[in-house]
């Protein structure tokens, strides 16, 4: 049975580790080729090895998602080896959190230039590359911080308000080239990023111990508990495939019932 998105070029961008690494792993698993995007080269390769051993297709490619000359030189890399884009996500992001009166400004822009300005780069690079074939789907990762703001978190959740914007901004853009632009939103997920976020709170004092700060936010999760990778994987599915054909300009919550729009 050929899976959802079999024969299709997929990149994922921040791909070597969290759920960047689980929707490449899922996507190349359901037949499409897919591409590593990371800033960490060898990482990259890792993962791509993880493809390769299980018999998928993979391409892994180096860029910070900041510098537009990087993505681009990868996406052209990337269609040279697959011979097309059809799916780009725009998933690499990074948190640091400061209190919100010591914010400073190469904190905002640390944050900004990944999350929104890399979002942005991402949405157009990948654009450029599927409307000669008039056809494409673009999947940006947004967050619960992208519906409120959270005093710690202030550049982190402009940035992901920012997806939000660059999201529908996006969709009305390129409709006329049959091209989607889509966002999901999660919550709290057990990731090597939340896990430096956890320290980091303790350092600034919002946490007392390791581990407080993702239970003090998990505790209102509707469905009992922080997400996992893997748990994302369904919602990146459906947006990566033709399921999700007639869905464009809109940000999916997936964060187990934590923000209720």
């Amino acid at each position: 049975m050929a899976g959802r998105v079999s024969g299709r070029a997929i990149v994922v961008t921040g791909a070597a580790s969290g759920m960047g690494r689980a929707f490449v792993l899922a996507v190349a698993r359901e037949g499409a080729t897919v591409g590593i995007l990371d800033r960490d080269g060898e990482a990259a390769e890792r993962v791509a090895g993880e493809v390769a051993a299980a018999g998928g297709a993979a391409v892994p490619l180096t860029a910070d998602v900041s510098r537009r000359d990087q993505v681009a030189a990868a996406l052209d890399a990337f269609v040279s080896a697959a011979g097309a884009l059809d799916v780009m996500f725009n998933n690499a992001g990074l948190n640091r959190p400061m209190h919100f009166l010591d914010v400073t400004e190469e904190n905002w822009h640390s944050i900004m230039d990944v999350n929104a300005l890399g979002t942005l780069i991402g949405i157009q690079e990948g654009a450029r590359r599927m409307i000669p074939r008039r056809s494409g789907k673009i999947v940006n990762t947004s967050s619960i911080a992208g519906r409120q703001g959270y005093p710690s978190f202030a550049p982190y959740c402009a940035s992901k308000f920012a997806v939000n914007a660059l999201t529908q901004a996006g969709a009305r853009a390129l409709a006329g080239y049959d091209i989607t632009c889509n966002a999901f939103a999660p919550g709290v997920v057990d990731t090597p990023l939340w896990t430096r976020l956890d320290a980091d709170l303790v350092a600034i004092g919002d946490a007392e111990a390791p581990g407080q700060a993702m239970a003090d936010f998990s505790a209102g999760i509707l469905r009992g508990r922080p997400a996992t990778a893997e748990d994302l994987v369904g919602t990146a599915m459906f947006l990566a495939s033709s399921d999700s054909d007639y869905l464009t300009g809109q940000v999916v919550m997936a964060d187990g019932g934590m923000v209720l729009i």
